[in-house]
């Protein structure tokens, strides 16, 4: 099944479980952010990717360069554990990663969420990918992806059971919006996907379809 296919019972699922009100109140969030024109300041296709050096889950140092030293390099940014859109398209990354290695390319994770956090994810979900912790959203900034939760929103995750909070270790509420870039062993950014729209997510044969277009 397709990540379209996952994410779209999901929904179907949900709109079931919460009132017409709250379902207003996300999708106007999610309206105002699409206009703030976040997504068009991101980086994008042909850029030069801003070097990191980020904590896993089990709090080793993962240098970019010296994984770009082994070739082209696949970053995801989702939001976080809590989010289940994140968790689809985190499985869906999984069960693609195969292909991605045999392109000769490694798959990295990124979210603001603690260590601790992403242990939990990986163990969730049996993911064999390397989650990295951005603290306090450094490199997502650095990527133009950072925003901070609509104030409406924050009350309504936390009556979802959703303590933002409490995966970051901070109250900024700031998250980045779901980003997929493919980057060459230089560095430059040769295909990237991005939406301010939480619900739209890239299916992993773009991915695959990018590694294979690398010149």
């Amino acid at each position: 099944m397709s990540l379209l296919a996952q994410i779209q019972e999901m929904q179907k699922e949900f709109m079931k479980q919460v009132s017409e009100e709250d379902v207003k109140v996300l999708q106007s969030a999610t309206a105002k952010l699409i206009e703030s024109d976040i997504a068009a300041r991101c980086l994008k296709q042909g850029d030069k990717m801003p070097a990191f050096s980020l904590p896993n889950a089990i709090n080793e140092t993962i240098s970019s360069n010296i994984m770009l030293n082994k070739g082209p390099l696949v970053i995801n940014f989702y939001r976080g554990g809590w989010c289940p859109y994140c968790n689809l398209e985190l499985k869906a990354f999984q069960e693609a990663l195969p292909e991605i290695v045999d392109l000769g390319a490694q798959l990295v994770a990124i979210s603001p969420n603690l260590p601790d956090k992403s242990l939990s994810s990986i163990e969730k979900h049996a993911l064999t990918f390397e989650v990295l912790t951005d603290i306090g959203n450094q490199i997502s900034r650095q990527f133009g992806l950072v925003f901070t939760l609509d104030a409406q929103l924050q009350p309504l995750y936390k009556q979802f059971g959703i303590d933002i909070p409490s995966f970051n270790g901070d109250e900024s509420y700031e998250l980045p919006i779901p980003a997929t870039y493919v980057v060459n062993s230089d560095g430059i950014i040769k295909f990237a996907f991005v939406d301010a729209d939480y619900t739209r997510r890239l299916e992993p044969d773009k991915v695959i379809e990018a590694l294979k277009n690398l010149t």
